[in-house]
């Protein structure tokens, strides 16, 4: 065994390779800002963090035989020391960027089988194991019982659709886990003394039929909206069984529509006629396992008699179709999703679709005054014309198909506002942005041939969102939250920029101890990158704080200020939880949502992912700059992607982190596209299949990446057996391969929940009393 450092040196193109001499190294030690030693298979491994205001040096120096000498590797710009980056790698084949970390014949697919004997042995052990350590901590069970207090509050704001005269919500407490899918009458709900009335109770149907229902969706027929189609799914998953429902008779129809359990579109065409895509028999769903047909089907005759109406390619995510009502003839529009993020739009005419000349990237939000709404995502070059991309249009469907008529812009946000979200109404268009991350909402019309924009007025510094909405009247209503304010619904009316409030929940925690601040990072390729930080007043700028970080970055899915912290429907319980007992929370804004319109998504894609986690660790390394934390204070969690984001941050630097929290993620990027949904996703991230693509995603790939000796935080995995969108192995694979070199890892998975990986309020308390039991353990 040999102690040796090299240094690697690149200036003005020129490389060379140079022992650190023991006086050099004293003095890069002199700057040492953190420390951390840990025991790794009989060597001792340091690990130092070192700051300042132009250099920021992560080094590691491990005992390893000569043939794994590490090496250091220093950037000098034309500035002297202007930034160093020192990364460790191996020079025999396992670099933890390689990607080569893991054999070709994976020694953890066999926890590919989903319920498999052996595979769902091994998930119960793991859960006993868990189960058994946390509950024998009290602070867990204090926790979960102030978790469950919140989730099951009476106050908590109820989501709401609004039907016929009716407004319709699922309420779950302790009397329903599963629960109650309910009524109230729309002039009473917005008395602020709403009398509700069960239309249906998913608790008491899942007792009869002795499956563990919960409630996916609901699709009404209109104008009555007397009967609908609720698809029920087994554990919370994407996949769901649709039965048609009376909501007068408050039964299922007898002899009605029934689709078997699938990953299933529905339309209603009329009382008798349905569009339907689902799984028909084998060759009928993509690759990424959705609909690929799309057919009319009429009541009375067999599901396999529907006759096709269009038929998307195998390699395509899916197709749909969706009806748009309007004060003519409705208008309906079939799109095939050729990726995720790019589509062909269709209208369909006397019984047959044709194609919309739109950009693939484009969004058809719906229809106003019987012009087509759509979204932008790239610049569109239509004639002489072009259009920006982030901007809304309004295009006669004519014009969209060859013929007469116009396409004008309806919205062009301003410099610092990002377009969230498009609702048209018969009475204007409900258009929510963000300016620079927070909440703004506005009603554009048409008077004449111009535009009107009326800004409506809400509470600074939260989020916003059209919750409901009803066309006949004209009224939305629309959800407001902050880090520090709860959820309050306001009912917004045409003609009017006033809002008059309907409901609001009870505070979950006291507010006035904390404030929110917000600051800016740089990321590896200067980018501002903006994150929340919420903490008390007092808080000592020293370094000790226990810091809860969470992000997500992709999908085009936006955090923002909200009263559960993450992006989950917590009710305020990360006040109780964390806030409360000391902790303070930041909202990382990286890359990959729409926070900036949708080039901040459109930067991360593919073979730039990998900057999303260069901007989560900015944003981390400046918590320690500006001394609200330090490494050993700070922990981080991500769901889905941002299991991923949490999960490969972790294996690149793990001298960040204190601990890390990852929820149903992903973590094999070589096999991804190979389970549930996973192919959908390579216009995300890129295929593993082709060269080029897995040279970049192996960099990363937190699975392939896993080394022995590199001083790993400890981690908490979650997940659910019932996940049939990110599939389960993800996490166990990643759990095993860690404990497989004897790190420090804890798996919970929940039998049911599917990809929010809880049904109950119950089942999501604990989750939340395992994650803040594990947080505190680790980072006071």
């Amino acid at each position: 065994m040999e102690r040796r450092l090299s240094v690697g040196v690149e200036c003005m193109g020129a490389k060379c390779s140079l022992p650190i001499p023991r006086l050099a190294r004293s003095v890069i030690e002199s700057r040492v800002l953190g420390l951390r030693r840990s025991r790794r298979g009989g060597s001792f491994a340091w690990r130092w963090l070192f700051l300042d205001g132009r250099v920021g040096v992560a080094l590691a120096r491990t005992v390893l035989p000569t043939s794994r000498m590490p090496s250091v590797v220093l950037r000098l710009g034309s500035c002297f020391a202007r930034w160093i980056v020192i990364c460790a790698s191996v020079f025999a084949g396992e670099a933890a960027v390689s990607g080569a970390g893991l054999p070709e014949d994976d020694p953890y697919a066999w926890l590919e089988d989903v319920n498999g004997e052996k595979a769902l042995a091994w998930v119960r052990e793991q859960n006993e194991r868990t189960a058994a350590r946390f509950r024998a901590v009290p602070l867990f069970d204090a926790l979960f019982r102030d978790s469950l207090k919140v989730l099951d509050a009476q106050s908590r704001l109820p989501e709401v659709e609004i039907e016929g005269r009716y407004v319709y919500n699922l309420w779950k407490d302790g009397d329903h886990p599963r629960g109650i899918y309910r009524r109230s009458g729309f002039e009473s709900f917005k008395s602020g003394d709403p009398q509700w009335e069960t239309v249906l109770d998913i608790d008491q149907l899942a007792r009869k039929e002795g499956r563990p229902w919960a409630l996916n969706r609901v699709v009404w027929l209109p104008p009555q909206s007397v009967r609908c189609l609720v698809f029920l799914s087994p554990g919370g998953t994407d996949a769901a069984e649709v039965r048609e429902f009376d909501t007068e008779k408050r039964e299922f129809v007898t002899g009605g529509f029934v689709i078997p359990e699938a990953k299933s579109v529905v339309e209603w065409i009329d009382a008798d006629t349905l569009y339907v895509g689902t799984d028909f028999g084998a060759g009928t769903l993509t690759e990424s396992g959705y609909p690929r047909l799309v057919k009319v089907w009429r009541r009375g005759t067999p599901l396999s008699a529907a006759a096709t109406l269009y038929e998307a390619q195998t390699r395509s995510v899916r197709a749909g179709i969706k009806r748009h009502r309007t004060s003519g003839a409705p208008i309906d529009l079939l799109s095939e999703r050729l990726t995720f993020w790019t589509s062909r739009i269709f209208q369909i005419v006397d019984g047959k679709p044709m194609a919309l000349e739109l950009p693939e990237t484009a969004r058809a939000n719906g229809v106003y005054g019987g012009q087509l709404v759509v979204s932008l995502k790239e610049d569109w070059r239509r004639g002489h014309r072009r259009f920006a991309g982030g901007s809304v249009l309004l295009a006669d469907l004519d014009a969209l198909k060859g013929g007469p008529g116009s396409v004008r812009v309806l919205v062009e946000p301003r410099a610092s506002e990002a377009i969230q979200e498009v609702t048209p109404m018969p009475q204007g268009v409900l258009v929510s942005m963000l300016d620079n991350v927070r909440g703004r909402l506005c009603r554009y019309s048409l008077e004449g041939d111009k535009v009107r924009r009326e800004s409506i007025r809400f509470p600074d510094n939260g989020a916003l969102v059209v919750a409901a909405k009803d066309d006949d009247l004209g009224t939305a209503l629309v959800k407001f939250e902050s880090f520090l304010s709860p959820p309050s619904l306001y009912a917004v009316s045409p003609g009017s920029n006033q809002v008059v409030l309907v409901a609001a929940q009870e505070a979950s925690f006291d507010a006035g101890a904390y404030r929110v601040r917000q600051h800016w990072a740089r990321s590896t390729d200067g980018t501002r990158i903006p994150y929340f930080v919420v903490g008390r007043k007092s808080m000592n700028l020293d370094g000790r704080n226990p810091v809860w970080m969470f992000s997500y970055g992709g999908f085009e899915t936006s955090l923002t200020p909200s009263y559960s912290g993450s992006y989950e429907e917590l009710h305020g319980a990360y006040g109780k939880l964390w806030l409360e007992r000391g902790g303070v929370f930041v909202l990382a804004n990286i890359r990959g949502g729409l926070e900036f319109g949708p080039t901040w998504h459109t930067q991360v894609l593919k073979e730039n992912h990998v900057k999303t986690i260069e901007d989560f660790e900015a944003v981390a390394r400046d918590l320690v700059r500006r001394r609200i934390t330090s490494p050993r204070h700070l922990g981080i969690e991500g769901r889905s992607n941002g299991g991923l984001l949490v999960a490969a941050t972790m294996v690149r630097h793990p001298e960040l982190y204190g601990a890390v929290v990852c929820g149903v993620p992903l973590t094999d990027l070589r096999r991804y596209h190979k389970f549930l949904a996973g192919a959908s996703w390579t216009g995300e991230y890129g295929n593993p299949e082709v060269p080029e693509e897995w040279a970049y995603l192996s960099r990363y790939s937190p699975y392939q990446n896993v080394q022995p000796d590199r001083d790993y935080p400890p981690i908490l995995f979650y997940g659910s057996t019932r996940d049939d969108r990110v599939h389960p192995c993800h996490a166990r694979k990643m759990f095993a391969r860690l404990r497989q070199f004897g790190y420090e890892a804890e798996y919970a998975e929940n039998i049911e929940g599917g990809h929010h990986a809880s049904v109950t309020n119950e089942q999501l308390a604990t989750r939340l009393a395992l994650t803040y039991t594990f947080l505190w353990q680790h980072l006071r």
